[in-house]
């Protein structure tokens, strides 16, 4: 076992130690539900302006939220009709319209009849977008010259169950999102910082086995029992069994098992910039506690995300000052593959291979 190195080896990371994002993967964007006919709606995804709207025929669409003529958000203008049925943006400064799908010009409405100018040579980027299980996830391409959508799909969930969500919450927290998803998968700081009577305390820490095995693009805590000292599953009864699943770029979901009932309780980090991580947390489940007790799980939720959030503002105190980072074995594993998951991900898009999983299955120890 060794302390404070990083994983293959190298000296201790950084405290900003992973400054960029990566790209050719799918990022969640928002709830299907939040994208309403005819509205045009303004996100910041990896430091890049995105519109995103839906149109009245249904259809989600995401562009580059910037008009290439004098730089008006797109998103303030309107979605208007064209004469052949499609239906465009119109840039609120001078009008210009964009076609939804593609982002190409189809009207300046400057232009004179005589005046020669291939409108459709101008355009907008226009970003892949999926709906799938009610999520809306755009591909952040490293190439803005790909507009079509990729080989594969944004991942599919098990376990969304019961209809809608039981429960969405989301908070920005001001780090980047590396910090914010070592900071997920941490899974020592919980007595300390989600200190609670229905959790559990710092005088009541267990000795921790958990056995691991790489999955797509990432890796999971294999299904088990859960914890005798997190209390909150209690309220599901009968015996419960788990599974936690962290995916690239920042996906973290648990799928609880109890008999026939399932819930799914899944964690989106949506990086805003390299200063702030959008958090979206959403569950959804066909058991029983989920609808009778929706305002106490909610206020529980809720008060995780606080508790998160005001670590990170204390944590950024020291952050500032760029210090090293001593990670241990095993208590910051996850921690090391999130970072040689990067790695490998970005050294197969440069050299154009397959991506190859570096996490190998283990069983990690801790007390929490």
């Amino acid at each position: 076992m060794t302390g404070g190195d990083r994983a293959g080896g190298g000296p201790e990371p950084k405290s900003g130690f992973g400054r960029g994002f990566l790209y050719d993967l799918w990022y969640f964007a928002d709830l299907g539900a939040a994208l309403k006919p005819g509205r045009l709606q303004r996100y910041e995804i990896l430091g890049q302006p995105i519109l995103l709207g839906r149109t009245r025929a249904g259809q989600v669409f995401a562009l580059r939220d910037i008009c290439p003529h004098r730089a008006a958000p797109l998103s303030a203008g309107k979605l208007v009709a064209e004469p052949d049925g499609r239906e465009s943006i119109q840039c609120p400064y001078h009008g210009w319209r964009f076609a939804s799908g593609d982002g190409g010009c189809t009207s300046i409405p400057s232009l004179l009849a005589d005046q020669d100018l291939n409108v459709e040579r101008i355009r907008v980027r226009a970003y892949p977008v999926q709906e799938s299980q009610g999520l809306v996830f755009i591909y952040m391409a490293a190439d803005a010259r790909l507009g079509s959508d990729p080989a594969e799909g944004p991942p599919v969930f098990p376990g969304a169950v019961g209809g809608k969500p039981k429960l969405v919450d989301r908070m920005t927290f001001d780090t980047h999102l590396d910090h914010a998803v070592v900071g997920l998968m941490d899974p020592t700081h919980g007595p300390y910082v989600h200190q609670q009577w229905w959790w559990r305390s710092a005088s009541q820490q267990h000795d921790k086995a958990k056995p691991f095995e790489p999955r797509e693009q990432g890796f999971a805590m294999v299904r088990h029992p859960p914890s005798k000292n997190s209390r909150a599953y209690r309220i599901l009864g009968g015996a419960p069994s788990t599974e936690i699943t962290f995916r690239l770029p920042a996906l973290r979901w648990e799928h609880v098992q109890v008999g026939a009932r399932q819930v799914l309780a899944l964690t989106c980090l949506t990086p805003v910039n390299d200063r702030a991580t959008r958090i979206t947390q959403i569950i959804w489940s066909d058991h029983w506690a989920f609808s009778l007790l929706k305002p106490l799980i909610a206020a529980g939720a809720r008060r995780f995300l606080q508790q998160d959030g005001d670590m990170v503002n204390l944590q950024n105190e020291g952050l500032r000052y760029d210090p090293g980072l001593v990670w241990i074995d095993d208590a910051d594993r996850q921690a090391k593959w999130y970072q040689a998951l990067k790695r490998e991900w970005d050294a197969s898009r440069r050299e154009g291979r397959p991506f190859r999983n570096p996490v190998e299955a283990t069983t990690l120890k801790w007390r929490s």
